[in-house]
């Protein structure tokens, strides 16, 4: 082993990497083309294995569709009992290696590019890291660590999300005494779609994907852009965000980024920059032939069927803000488009002729992951089916996360739809374009010495006169919200309410909630009776308890206006507290820096500066705590 080399060192933006303490394990470490090489983002666990060995076809399959197009395998970890770290070292990188060849196309040069080998005592003690740069397996080196102090901000202030969305139908014609000749036939109309993808005629359209209008740029179309569909960008430069250029070909992705040019305030993949590619297929071009339209008539030469099938593309890439357009396009969009369109292709093609899946890609952002991740599912049953369960629980193994909530459900999905003219673009999701979690970025509690503990997971805040409709007050998020008369409905369906109860203005309360939680989620709930609001202080304990075990959002009602609790902050020495209020009463436009600088999402000390209690101590509170469900 050669000697170390002090100068060099692998950055490691994720907290820290997911290990699996309790059995000896692979995992693949991610990075990306726009970081320095040697520049960690985050792991995943290998969780397919042949006799004791990785299943690198399985695996490359899985992660060409799991990780975005701009992130990449980089190495390898193994965790594994403490013995000779050089000698696992060369095994993290052979396994890395033979992983990258897949993924790549079998690309010659990626042997020579630098990979790291890392190694773990599952019981504990630091990691081990080592780098090979070459294709030898036993000439490599020993290399330090230094941990991100800020991993959300390194990767999102360099870079930006882009989509694109792609539906289409794709017919396929075959002879009916020959149905076997679908097969076939599938396979030549896939490949010319994948031609239509590289065809220099084709036109794409770029244009920013925001809520604001009066600062977003103009759309720029892209024509002809450079045939070089891989995604090898170790020669591609990366312009500075000032370098900008008023031809469309030599635009970067920062002429979009309008987000990062005013300065995040929160980082995150919900809060990223994000481009809005659309694909221009039916594009003509200048020829000197008449272009008048003209009908040509191919007759079958046998009696034939004809079978549409039914294509949802949705792609998402992460690219550097300083990335040209173009090479955005052919590097990254068309590579992803091609994978996904093979992808779903292949799936399809077993039952072509039968009642073949019918699949959509979603995009999700789980905690503790700084990247986003895209899963295709079939949605030909719902999601509590077993075979669905189990696709999940695949992806939270892979990824680290916990077994007792769901993550990966369609709802906790990224959502990119925007209102066009009062209609959403996006028929297909479940989500909507409200504000998510409201509170990030707001001022501290102004508690000394005390311990938050907040609710786990996302939300979206629903307001009173929202959308122009007089709700007041809605807790549940779920696939979609349920509205006021599928409430009183599923009330009075339990016999808590009479008939007469649908469609009236009467108030419910947090037990009437619960009711309805457990009849249209099955999410049961504790309730918490406080007699005065003088005693509410004297539950933060409880309260920081659910919200570090539950991780969701308390309803607080009863004699008075409700609230929602997100949070609380407590310092048990000193009795200080103040709790995370967010105000469903709010009735302006969808703007967080107003709602937050108007106090209607904040933290509200128990008593404040000038000796006035939030909570009114003449009045009674009920505070719902709904149960998270232990499943993924």
């Amino acid at each position: 082993m050669e000697n170390v080399n002090e100068s060099t060192s692998v950055r490691v933006l994720c907290p820290k990497l997911v290990l699996c303490k309790n059995e000896p394990g692979l995992q693949w470490l991610i990075g990306s083309p726009f970081f320095p090489p040697l520049t960690v983002v985050s792991t995943v666990r290998c969780i397919h294995t042949d006799s004791s060995s990785p299943d690198y076809r399985r695996e490359s399959e899985e992660l060409r569709t799991l990780l975005l197009k701009g992130f990449e395998v980089i190495g390898a970890l193994i965790v594994a009992n403490s013995g000779d770290g050089k000698s696992a070292s060369g095994e993290a990188i052979a396994a890395a290696r033979r992983l990258r060849k897949l993924l790549s196309g079998e690309r010659e040069k990626v042997d020579s590019q630098q990979v790291i080998g890392a190694v773990a005592d599952f019981s504990g003690g630091d990691i081990q890291f080592f780098v090979s740069k070459s294709a030898s397996l036993t000439s490599f080196e020993a290399v330090n660590v230094l941990y991100e102090d800020h991993p959300e901000k390194y990767v999102w202030e360099r870079g930006c999300l882009l989509r694109c969305e792609l539906p289409f139908k794709l017919p396929i014609y075959y002879p009916v005494n020959r149905p076997n000749d679908s097969e076939k036939m599938f396979q030549r109309a896939t490949e010319a779609v994948i031609a239509k993808f590289k065809d220099p005629k084709a036109v794409y359209m770029v244009e920013a994907l925001s809520k604001t209008s009066a600062e977003v740029p103009q759309p720029v179309i892209l024509r002809g852009v450079d045939l070089e569909f891989d995604t090898d960008l170790s020669n591609v430069k990366i312009l500075g965000e000032s370098a900008q250029d008023s031809v469309a070909d030599l635009l970067s992705c920062s002429h979009f980024c309008l987000d990062g040019k005013k300065g995040a305030l929160v980082y995150s993949a919900e809060h990223a920059d994000r481009i809005q590619l659309s694909v221009l297929l039916n594009s003509s071009d200048k020829s000197e032939k008449s272009t008048a339209p003209v009908a040509e008539y191919f007759p079958a030469l046998e009696e034939a069927r004809i079978l549409v099938v039914d294509f949802k593309l949705e792609v998402l890439c992460y690219a550097a803000k300083g990335l040209l357009l173009r090479h955005a396009v052919s590097k990254l969009m068309i590579p992803g488009l091609i994978d996904q369109f093979n992808l779903v292709g292949n799936t399809i093609l077993p039952n072509l002729l039968s009642q073949h899946p019918q699949l959509h890609p979603y995009h999700f952002s789980p905690p503790g992951v700084l990247h986003p991740i895209t899963v295709i599912y079939e949605l030909n049953y719902g999601e509590t089916e077993m075979k669905q369960v189990e696709v999940r629980k695949s992806l939270h193994l892979r990824l680290g996360l916990p077994f007792d909530r769901p993550l990966l459900r369609i709802a906790n999905a990224l959502d990119f739809s925007t209102l066009r003219d009062g209609v959403r673009s996006d028929a297909t999701r479940k989500g909507s374009t409200l504000l998510k979690n409201v509170h990030i970025g707001i001022p501290s509690s102004g508690v000394s010495g005390g311990s938050v503990s907040l609710l786990q997971g996302s939300y979206e805040y629903y307001h009173y006169l929202q959308d122009a409709f007089n709700d007041s007050h809605r807790i549940i998020s779920s696939d979609k919200p349920s509205d006021i008369r599928e409430i009183q409905q599923s009330l009075v369906e339990i016999g808590d309410k009479d008939p007469s109860f649908i469609g009236s203005r009467e108030w419910i309360g947090a037990i009437e909630l619960s009711f309805v939680l457990d009849k249209l989620l099955g999410v049961s709930c504790k309730v918490m009776n406080v007699r005065s609001g003088a005693e509410l202080p004297e539950k933060c304990r409880e309260l920081a308890l659910h919200f570090d075990t539950q991780g969701t959002p308390i309803m607080i009602g009863g004699g008075v206006l409700a609230y929602t609790l997100l949070g609380v902050d407590y310092n048990e020495a000193s009795g200080d507290c103040a709790f995370l209020i967010l105000d469903p009463h709010y009735t302006g436009s969808d703007e967080h820096k107003k709602i937050v600088s108007g106090g209607w999402c904040g933290w509200k000390k128990a008593v404040d500066s000038k000796g006035k209690s939030f909570f009114l101590h003449d009045k009674f509170y009920n505070l719902l705590l709904p149960q998270r469900p232990n499943m993924v």
